[in-house]
């Protein structure tokens, strides 16, 4: 049973977060995992309404989502949020997608999407890594005891192993829909955890260090399935200010793709 959601429409391009989208850094602010699943949500809205993606087109033969880049602008106020997408390169075999994220009238996020056609490659595929410990064969962890905010307190968190300093592997999920009255697509859920990784292997305290990510950037070489989001993470922190996060991204039957988030790290 449903019992809310990240966000409600309010019209074609525009929602309003609820308190379940409430940040980690500053509960004022929203989270940005929720919301880069929301532009996937806003993305996939574009392509259904084109023409070409009628009755009579073929589903199986449409170009995919296969990369997304998020580029974070500025503070991501816990407010109405506008979201607008265009094509910047048609294609039937490649595809690239833009969207905006604005918040009173400001550009907050810029993202741009490759979509590939996809093909049957069976014969070839390989070089992905084993698959995770289930996680109905794992117990829940409160990552509210090291995170505040409403969108880290809707989540239903299993790491595979106790967490450590910068290493964590965990499985991701919600009972929240993504947006209230519209089903959004298993991509969309799937990308609106994906930015939890930088929160689930912390290296040092965030009472006494920030360390958030400018940007998320997500390659997929398979489409994910299911309700969970695997994360297999390592984070790591350089001499000056920087820091990456790098994740091997699971669903149930296995490595989905990769993410990566550029941190700026400084003392409290």
């Amino acid at each position: 049973m449903n019992i809310g959601s990240y966000y409600e429409p309010i019209d074609e391009h525009r929602y309003k977060p609820t308190a379940h989208a409430g940040g980690a850094w500053d509960t004022d602010e929203q989270h940005f995992s929720p919301l880069g699943g929301l532009i996937v949500h806003a993305m996939d809205r574009h392509l259904a309404a084109r023409p070409d993606s009628g009755p009579d087109s073929d589903p199986d033969r449409r170009p995919v989502l296969s990369r997304i880049s998020f580029d974070i602008l500025g503070r991501l106020a816990l407010d109405e949020c506008e979201i607008r997408v265009e094509t910047l390169r048609p294609g039937r075999t490649i595809e690239l997608l833009e969207a905006v994220a604005l918040i009173a009238g400001r550009p907050v996020v810029r993202a741009r999407a490759w979509l590939l056609a996809p093909g049957d490659t069976t014969s070839v595929a390989g070089g992905a890594e084993d698959r995770l410990t289930p996680p109905q064969e794992l117990k829940s962890w409160p990552m509210s005891e090291v995170w505040p905010g409403g969108y880290i307190a809707s989540l239903d968190v299993r790491p595979l192993a106790e967490p450590q300093p910068g290493r964590t592997t965990a499985w991701i999920s919600t009972p929240l829909d993504l947006v209230a009255g519209q089903m959004a697509s298993p991509l969309a859920s799937y990308i609106a955890l994906v930015d939890t990784a930088n929160g689930i292997a912390v290296r040092e305290s965030p009472s006494a260090w920030m360390f958030p990510n400018v940007d998320l950037t997500v390659h997929l070489h398979r489409r994910p399935e299911g309700r969970w989001t695997g994360l297999d993470t390592t984070v790591t922190f350089g001499p000056t200010g920087q820091g990456v996060t790098s994740t091997v991204l699971h669903d149930a039957d296995g490595p989905v793709g990769h993410a990566q988030q550029i941190l700026t790290v400084r003392p409290l």
